[in-house]
């Protein structure tokens, strides 16, 4: 409290900047999502085409999350099993909100690609 009193507004931006850009865990983890992606599910990208050129985890698919509602027919049957990634966590979890809201119902949030 007296750091707040005594620094104020600047060091809840701050603290809130770092907790916004923080690498977010999703629900899955890393050997978890190897094991669901081994065994037949989806490994979808939802990084931005040029992010995805630059590197990405071998096998998956990218749709970005701003085109996923739109491309939701590319991903096939809505039982099979979705393997979600992103950079840091936050795109995923969007995703993975849209894609439960279409009907998917297997879908798994690796969050940031770093945790593959």
């Amino acid at each position: 409290m007296k750091l707040l009193k005594r620094f104020g507004i600047p060091v809840l931006l701050v603290a809130a900047v770092v907790y916004l850009m923080w690498p977010k865990g999703g629900d899955v983890s890393g050997s978890e999502a190897r094991a669901l992606v081994d065994k037949g599910a989806l490994l979808l990208d939802v990084r931005t085409p040029g992010e995805f050129a630059g590197g990405h985890i071998e096998g998956a698919v990218n749709i970005p999350v701003q085109e996923l509602g739109q491309r939701l027919a590319e991903l096939g049957d809505k039982d099979r099993p979705i393997v979600v990634y992103c950079r840091s966590g936050k795109r995923s979890s969007r995703a993975a909100g849209v894609l439960k809201g279409a009907g998917h119902g297997a879908v798994h949030d690796l969050g940031a690609m770093s945790r593959w």
